[in-house]
């Protein structure tokens, strides 16, 4: 294995809920999140960089329906493609400043990715990915009718569009982010999970109006880099057991079977931690050493195995 990592930045990296979202303020959450990346240059690690994109995708999805009927209707796999551009500039920018201020010599470059699904994977029809905001029963109801959209309703708080959520297969530019990163360029990837794509008989490329969960897309770019290690930042320090109950209990370490058994319990649910164990099992079963799970706040800690849950083979 080589040293190289991939380190998952999750949408609090720049988007947090206790700040106004400003640019401003997402160029200094990205700032501060940047910590752990850079022990892990410091170290020589070879390095690409993926991020979420749920909240800006739902603001560039909310311009796109303020500005119905005056200005042309994006696709997902545009708005796709804008957040990774604005995201990936954001995240690029904020660390070339720091390497350059440490007179750390490494190029930074972000790709705009497209990743491979099944165009006939069975979760194309079964919507399940809340996107967008908030809207009243009868407005789902016409948007269902008028605009073809699914819509269910979110935790009782209103009623949402949802989206397929494709497994992705195979990274299309992963060949070329694998040379860059083997280079020593620190590559930023696979942004909200990347743009779904699909090959026709032909060979040709055509896009999904769909999304892709960006911890198996991560998993995914992981193995095709040949990484050793895969790091996925989030809300919390560490995997819990029974989380938020009474008999709530951190875990230190996981062998994938452990973390298999759990998942199939019941402990990590689908719309938290689940999506984040089953990108840790895929990565190590498609070869990769080691996994770790923990906050943007304690990722310089868990590099130096000080924080965050790992999860190893057994």
């Amino acid at each position: 294995m080589s040293k190289t990592a991939v380190v998952a930045l999750g949408g609090n990296a720049i988007t947090r809920k206790e700040v106004e979202d400003t640019i401003a303020n997402q160029f200094a959450n990205t700032r501060g999140s940047l910590h752990g990346l850079l022990e892990l240059i410091r170290r020589d690690y070879k390095i690409a960089i993926t991020h979420g994109n749920g909240p800006q995708v739902g603001n560039a999805i909310l311009r796109v329906e303020l500005a119905r009927g005056k200005a042309p209707i994006l696709p997902l796999g545009i708005c796709v493609a804008d957040t990774e551009g604005g995201m990936g500039y954001m995240i690029g920018q904020s660390l070339f400043n720091r390497l350059h201020r440490d007179g750390i010599k490494r190029e930074v470059v972000s790709i705009i990715t497209q990743i491979e699904v099944d165009q006939h994977d069975p979760e194309l029809n079964n919507p399940t990915k809340y996107i967008g905001q908030f809207y009243t029963e009868q407005e789902a109801v016409l948007f269902q009718t008028e605009r073809g959209w699914t819509m269910k309703e979110d935790s009782h708080r209103g009623w949402r569009r949802v989206v397929a959520s494709p497994k992705p297969r195979r990274i299309v530019e992963g060949n070329i982010i694998k040379r860059l990163v083997d280079d020593g360029v620190i590559v930023i990837a696979a942004g909200g999970g990347g743009i779904p794509v699909y090959v026709e008989k032909d060979g040709t490329l055509e896009g999904v109006d769909a999304v892709i969960d960006k911890d198996r897309a991560s998993a995914l770019l992981a193995h095709e880099i040949g990484a050793e290690m895969l790091i996925i930042l989030t809300g919390t320090e560490k995997v819990a057991l029974n989380f938020g109950k009474p008999d709530q209990r951190l875990l230190d370490k996981l062998t994938v079977e452990q973390a298999d058994q759990y998942l199939r319990a019941g402990h990590f649910p689908a719309g938290s931690m689940g999506p984040k164990i089953e990108a840790a099992i895929e990565f190590i079963k498609m070869g990769g050493n080691r996994v770790i799970i923990t906050s943007i706040e304690k990722a310089s800690d868990a590099v130096f195995g000080n924080a965050g849950t790992v999860i190893e083979r057994g």
